[in-house]
């Protein structure tokens, strides 16, 4: 029989001390995303109790009776685990919307006269409705933006197509020249690149409203439009693109276009059938930080948008505007963040292929 080995007790408690750290940072990393996540399906009045519920309620129980103005109605608090009295009123109507809008559970006058009829015959009355889960959700998009949540969503969407577009085209031409081509100040040049990084998004989007604003390309008007900030945005986006792609084809060998243009490819068909397939994944990376740059992007589109604000634009004054309910802030932050979800799912394969997964 082989006689095991004894467990080095500074190598346990090592190696315990590292999956304790990996553990928390874990934890720490997952618990705000679990935060807005919980938030945003939370009631008003949930949202702001506390301490805030780890999960929200399926359904709401209700107590119904008596009252010194009309009728009490109280709600089971699942902190405090007991009924807590929130309105007394005879005004049926008042009910129903305290209903919707504070406890995102929809009654209708009908159903509140049926549940005050039984306190003929029983008082107190206790009773059951099933919570409406995305009501934070339909909310928002209903007055975040006094209406202007999905054509700023949709609005976003143009203007990160745009910017990819943009960023792709210039930026990967100007990468493949750099890999390709040897010329007097190439280093310099790509080096210069970057300098436009350096500048804060404000120092930029301060001066391009005075150019934007005075540009009239055949009657296209360019200020607080999709065009005009994708222009400005693409600007990060074309020096990050121009590095990534000048090492992405600079990692394909020349001798597959040349072995191309051998059989009869042209230099132009060489690029399109042989290089830019083997680029993909580096085009799909610099597609991804385009497309998150402009999508998240808010100081500028604040100061570029005047009329037509874009989605992040939106869910900042949600914040900080009249809305101000936080639930609400959490369910935008969330259908924000979802584009960005799906669009790095769909180009997930390209990214692991650059990553070597």
């Amino acid at each position: 029989m082989t006689k095991k080995k004894p467990v080095s007790i500074h190598k346990a408690a090592k190696l315990t001390a590292f999956y304790i750290f990996v553990v928390g940072v874990i934890i720490a990393m997952l618990l705000p995303l679990y935060f807005i996540v919980s938030l945003s399906f939370l009631s008003t009045r949930e949202a702001y109790r506390y301490p805030l519920p780890m999960l929200p309620a399926l359904a709401s129980k209700f107590e119904l009776t008596h009252g010194k103005r009309g009728y009490l109605i109280s709600v089971y608090d699942r902190v405090e685990g007991e009924y807590m009295s929130v309105l007394d009123t005879a005004d049926l109507e008042k009910i129903s919307v305290y209903m919707k809008y504070q406890l995102a559970t929809p009654m209708t006058m009908e159903e509140i006269e049926g549940e005050i009829a039984k306190l003929e015959t029983q008082d107190p009355v206790y009773f059951t409705y099933r919570r409406n889960l995305l009501h934070n959700y339909q909310t928002f998009f209903r007055v975040a933006g006094t209406g202007e949540a999905v054509p700023a969503l949709i609005r976003s969407l143009q203007i990160c197509a745009l910017t990819i577009l943009i960023s792709l085209s210039i930026g990967g031409m100007a990468g493949y020249a750099f890999a390709r081509y040897i010329f007097k100040g190439r280093n310099a040049l790509k080096f210069s690149v970057l300098f436009v990084r350096m500048f804060p998004g404000v120092a930029i989007a301060l001066p391009m409203v005075m150019i934007l604003a005075n540009i009239n390309f055949f009657g296209i008007e360019f200020y607080d439009q999709p065009i005009g900030l994708s222009l400005v945005y693409s600007i990060g986006s074309i020096s990050l693109t121009v590095w990534i792609t000048a090492s992405v084809f600079m990692g394909i060998p020349v001798s597959l276009e040349e072995a191309a243009q051998v059989f009869g490819a042209t230099k132009t068909r060489a690029f399109f059938r042989v290089t830019l397939p083997l680029a993909l994944p580096g085009l799909a990376a610099c597609a991804m930080y385009a497309f998150l740059g402009a999508w998240n992007e808010t100081v500028a589109a604040i100061i570029l948008t005047q009329f037509h604000p874009t989605f992040s634009v939106i869910v900042y004054q949600t914040v900080l505007g009249a809305v101000g309910q936080v639930n609400l802030a959490a369910a935008g932050g969330m259908v924000m963040a979802l584009p960005a979800v799906i669009f790095t799912f769909f180009i997930r394969r390209y990214i692991n292929q650059m990553w070597g997964g």
